[in-house]
């Protein structure tokens, strides 16, 4: 899959997760690195309403400002997620395209569990027309 990433606080944790992704055969751009979290929201939300990646992950301190950033962007839909049942709800439900990780409560391997759950969790089409009026 394609994805893109961004982070405002490279770290352990967040070299993890890109290393994870790559390990289990994703592409990952990174984007944004060394930039605030409007930033790093907006270019990762753009590369996914573009096209250019299937899905997005973003990180901050808290997830909460990367989560609004990349929310002003038409046609992402992200989802601040803390844990994996969190994270697979906001795929079935809601057809979340970004997750938003906070970086101060995350552990790095719980970390991982949320984005590969995030990643593998399909979208019920049942939910479609919900998720078509969230577009409007």
């Amino acid at each position: 899959m394609r994805l893109a990433f961004g982070t405002d606080e490279r770290g352990p944790l967040t070299d993890k997760l890109v290393a994870s992704l790559k390990a289990a055969g994703h592409e990952v751009e990174v984007l944004a690195p060394g930039e605030e979290w409007p930033e790093v929201g907006r270019n990762v939300g753009q590369a996914v309403a573009a096209g250019r990646a299937e899905r997005g992950i973003v990180c901050c301190h808290t997830g909460t400002g990367v989560s609004i950033a990349a929310n002003k962007v038409e046609g992402v839909r992200a989802a601040l997620c803390g844990d994996v049942e969190t994270a697979r709800g906001a795929r079935r439900w809601n057809d979340a395209n970004v997750l938003a990780l906070g970086l101060a409560n995350s552990d790095p391997d719980r970390a991982v569990q949320i984005v590969d759950a995030f990643l593998n969790e399909p979208s019920d089409p049942t939910e479609a027309p919900a998720v078509a009026r969230v577009e409007q």
